[in-house]
């Protein structure tokens, strides 16, 4: 397992997150085996969000690991808030982000989150009332670190303008068959739909600011439109090549893909949300790859994409 700085604290984090989003999908015994598999690879980080089976998931977790205090210090743990399902809306009030971090707790069984992100940009947020809301979190040490999920880097500009703290992650969907947030750079001052600027530089921005960049649904394309690993009928080319690469690196395509997100620079931390224990320990093989530039590049034009 390879290991990066969150940020611009001081946790050294897992390149590799266990999401929690389809733990519901699994009894208590069966999510205990995921998350055992997921420590035995090195896998430290653990991403939740208090929508996940509306609060289920985290329940689910902490009965799986029979949290404790000795298990708790082994683990970091992040959850999301801002979007309320019932009402099909975003709310990031102060009121709501601390009703949801004194839910998140009490599911999870813990005093403490190691991060808390914020899920959606909700346009009609106040910055200062998220600043009041995160200075009384911390305070209180119910959060250590803050971040956000889905968020431009204007707005990241204009909530921390107002934060007593600086925000250190930032978690957006990135997968090689779903690339908006490089696309544009790639082909600038281009008259082609790949130059359509659909990331406002984020993936630049985060570097910058010494913010981590979080990719969730790795082996997604498009909107939750399913997996492109062994989709032949949309991504042939792609899938000989992954195929190809996984033979000369004798790992899977599951790997490989995961091993080309690690490749940027950025030290992106990739969002594994599979419940499925070996193909679990199938992506934890991306350490033992290492893409030369060459691939790199042939995996993304693979998928379909311009390199000028």
């Amino acid at each position: 397992m390879q290991y990066v700085r969150l940020g611009n604290t001081d946790l050294e984090v897992s390149s590799l997150i266990l999401g929690c989003m389809r733990l519901q999908q699994l009894t208590v015994p069966e999510a205990e085996v995921l998350i055992k598999t997921a420590m035995e690879e090195g896998i430290t980080f653990f991403d939740h969000a208090d929508i996940y089976g509306q609060g289920v998931c985290e329940e689910i977790f902490a009965d799986a690991v029979q949290m404790s205090p000795r298990i708790r210090e082994s683990m970091i743990i992040q959850s999301k808030c801002g979007i309320r399902t019932k009402e099909n809306m975003y709310d990031l009030s102060k009121e709501h982000i601390l009703q949801s971090v004194d839910g998140i707790l009490k599911r999870l069984k813990t005093e403490y989150l190691d991060v808390l992100l914020l899920h959606r940009p909700d346009p009609l947020v106040e910055p200062l009332e998220v600043a009041e809301a995160f200075d009384r979190l911390h305070s209180q040490g119910k959060v250590r670190y803050f971040g956000v999920s889905n968020h431009t880097p204007a707005q990241i500009e204009l909530l921390q303008r107002a934060l007593p703290c600086k925000l250190v992650v930032n978690q957006f969907q990135f997968s090689i068959a779903h690339t908006p947030v490089i696309d544009s750079g790639m082909t600038f001052n281009m008259k082609v739909d790949q130059a359509i600027n659909r990331d406002s530089s984020v993936v630049d921005y985060c570097r910058l600011h010494d913010i981590t960049l979080q990719a969730w649904s790795p082996f997604q394309h498009g909107f939750f439109q399913g997996p492109f690993i062994g989709d032949r009928t949309n991504f042939p080319e792609l899938n000989d090549v992954l195929d190809a690469l996984a033979k000369k690196y004798g790992v899977t395509s599951t790997a490989i893909a995961v091993a080309w997100i690690e490749r940027h620079p950025a030290r992106i931390q990739v969002v594994l949300g599979t419940t499925n224990p070996q193909r679990l320990k199938d992506a934890c093989k991306s350490v033992d790859v290492s893409l030369t530039r060459e691939e790199w590049y042939q995996i993304y034009k693979a998928a379909g994409n311009i390199v000028p």
